[in-house]
């Protein structure tokens, strides 16, 4: 089994090391009590850890590294790193338009950010969804809005595209009175990466 952030069909990928500690296994979120979700912030800073299962051809991969998320209205940002903490890719979304740039390569540009990211990785990364599923929220496949439960640890739903999101672990927000998803976990079957699971692991929030 591999270990790398790997553009499709490109040589010379990154290789990165095991798993980063801590993002395969965490302790049971604590016991809600009366706290409440914390409100959904148009625009917000959050860092933490990523691991991806996927497959190429017919054969399994794993990656391992961090974020930084940034997010604004009408903005999207997102920088993937290795677990050295080099930067592996950045996206930049604003209206009608994604940006894609990775080392060493010219930067992609497309209006769809989940093709883009799709074709560029090799597998997929549902940016557009994360927007909102990172705060607990989301539209779920009949078009009923989704709220978590906060403290619920078996919350989940499915998308409309396949994507099933689930809320295993839970932190303290900064007000201490309300609780953010500490573990999100997506997988959805696909033909270009077989099973996908993504495992997030959020380290920090941040009012910009």
């Amino acid at each position: 089994m591999t270990s790398r952030w790997r553009p499709l069909a490109a040589t010379g990928a990154l290789a990165l090391s095991a798993l980063v500690v801590g993002c395969a296994s965490l302790s049971p979120p604590a016991a809600p009590g009366a706290q409440a979700a914390a409100p959904y912030l148009e625009s917000i800073a959050i860092d933490g850890r990523i691991s991806v299962q996927y497959a190429q051809n017919d054969q399994p991969q794993s990656l391992h590294g961090s974020f930084n998320w940034s997010q604004s209205p009408g903005r999207t940002g997102l920088d993937l790193l290795s677990p050295l903490g080099q930067t592996v890719a950045t996206i930049d979304v604003r209206p009608g338009v994604a940006t894609l740039v990775q080392s060493g390569r010219a930067p992609q540009v497309a209006p769809d950010v989940d093709q883009l990211a799709a074709r560029a990785l090799g597998w997929p990364l549902p940016v557009a969804g994360m927007r909102h599923w990172l705060q607990g929220r989301g539209t779920d496949s009949s078009g009923k809005p989704f709220q978590a439960v906060p403290g619920d640890e078996n919350a989940s739903f499915v998308t409309a595209d396949g994507w099933r999101v689930a809320y295993p672990a839970w932190q303290a927000a900064a007000d201490g009175d309300s609780l953010r998803p500490r573990r999100i976990d997506l997988t959805r079957n696909t033909e270009q990466a077989g099973p996908v699971s993504i495992r997030i692991v959020v380290d920090s929030w941040k009012k910009p």
